[in-house]
């Protein structure tokens, strides 16, 4: 069994203040999701999770499994079993995705042999063609089939726990139905931890989640079970903005 861990994150970027005091915790099996108005620091907390340059750590702690994460470069974090799928996923011309993850799997002590089989079953159950497979990871695809890439690197690395940065934009029904079905898969079988950050209940409605956080103005004013998101869906976020703005 797995846990992510947060306590008392506060984070800065320059002078400002973006998370002020998060605490979170995501068990293997589970799958939460962070929802939050434009601003409230969702992208900032996936972002401090998984090791990117550029904020400052005031306070707080970050673990998995007992380790301090806040203290590894971002490829430790990834060795220690952290997998974050971006909002933004990058091109990285003249490298194809077996490549790449044939490299992760040497580094992580499993057999590279094992990677092009693995990452073309993935792309099946995903509806990622495999044509894209030898292409340069991420050029010249879309932003859904670039979604579906970072859900076949999932089901292949298989991660201990996952973050998901808005995995459901730029995926019309179809691709957003296979993407969360396989992401719901991977939780039961092999228990993955979810952390799933998104702005839509159109996600949570295809996938099973536990637990629903609303993050806003830096802070998690609110946690509950799926109900809450179809709150927010109705309500929207104003009350919650209210709470946080509260010392």
């Amino acid at each position: 069994m797995s846990e992510l861990v947060i306590e008392g994150l506060h984070v800065r970027v320059g002078s400002q203040e973006i998370l002020r005091g998060v605490d979170l915790r995501v068990g293997s099996g589970e799958v939460h999701a962070v929802m939050g108005p434009n601003g409230s620091g969702k992208s900032t907390l996936s972002h401090v999770i998984a090791g990117r340059p550029g904020y400052e750590v005031t306070a707080g702690t970050v673990r998995l499994d007992g380790k301090d994460l806040l203290g590894m470069p971002a490829w430790e974090r990834a060795h220690a079993g952290l997998f974050l799928a971006l909002q933004y996923p990058i091109e990285v011309p003249g490298v194809t995705l077996v490549d790449a993850l044939s490299v992760a799997f040497s580094a992580m002590g499993r057999d590279p042999a094992e990677v092009p089989a693995l990452v073309a079953a993935e792309a099946r159950r995903v509806g990622f063609d495999e044509s894209f497979l030898s292409r340069a990871l991420n050029v010249d695809l879309s932003g859904g089939e670039r979604k579906r890439c970072e859900i076949v690197q999932m089901g292949a690395i298989r991660p201990r726990i996952a973050v998901l940065d808005e995995i459901d934009s730029g995926l019309d029904v179809d691709a957003l139905r296979a993407v969360a079905h396989r992401v719901g898969e991977l939780s039961v079988d092999p228990g993955v931890g979810v952390l799933a950050i998104t702005h839509y209940n159109r996600l949570l409605s295809e996938l099973p989640v536990s637990t629903v956080h609303v993050l806003s103005a830096g802070r998690v004013v609110a946690s509950g079970g799926p109900e809450l998101a179809l709150e927010l869906e109705g309500t929207g976020y104003v009350a919650y903005e209210e709470q946080a703005a509260q010392p």
